[in-house]
């Protein structure tokens, strides 16, 4: 079904939209994907909080035109499912743990900081921590001191109480 001319504007409006607050955007054909499999990778984008969509071509290169994804206008041909999203590592790793169950998929490239990105960095990117994983890290590392100190201070009435504890034991079995 083809799109009237307001529906087009519609689309290319919401992507560019979307791509305005994008950290990063990563195309991949989806040719000879099932409408389930498709599903599931919606689903999977949608649970990372990843835009999906698939935007036929001219309208995907009018909504990164002028825009820092503007590095990908010339990857878009065939059949491309066209992830975005704030947070470059949960893109990333969408495509590739998709990519691995199903081999029909396969990542073209992606662009980050307006610098193409091959599918091998892409890959790498997949691999580190996402943004969730690492504020867990900064926040246990933040704690770890006050934690410790008030394990040590805790350490010194405990340790008067078992010493109590000990002297009422030794003076009821005398």
């Amino acid at each position: 079904m083809s799109l009237n001319l307001e529906q087009k504007k519609a689309v290319v409006d919401e992507v560019t939209g979307v791509l305005k607050d994008a950290q990063a955007a990563v195309v991949a054909e989806y040719r000879g994907l099932t409408v389930a499999q498709m599903s599931e990778l919606r689903r999977k984008a949608y649970d990372a909080d990843v835009y999906l969509r698939v935007v036929k071509n001219t309208l995907a290169r009018r909504a990164v035109e002028g825009s820092e994804f503007e590095c990908m206008k010339d990857l878009f041909t065939g059949p491309l499912a066209f992830g975005i999203s704030s947070d470059p590592v949960a893109v990333a790793k969408v495509f590739d743990s998709f990519a691995k169950d199903n081999e029909l998929l396969q990542i073209k490239a992606g662009a980050m900081a307006g610098k193409l990105m091959e599918a091998a960095e892409l890959k790498a990117l997949a691999k580190l921590p996402g943004r969730d994983e690492l504020l867990a890290q900064l926040l246990a590392t933040m704690q770890a001191p006050v934690q410790k100190f008030v394990q040590t201070l805790n350490e010194v009435p405990g340790k008067f109480v078992r010493t109590l504890a000990a002297v009422r034991d030794n003076k009821e079995a005398a």
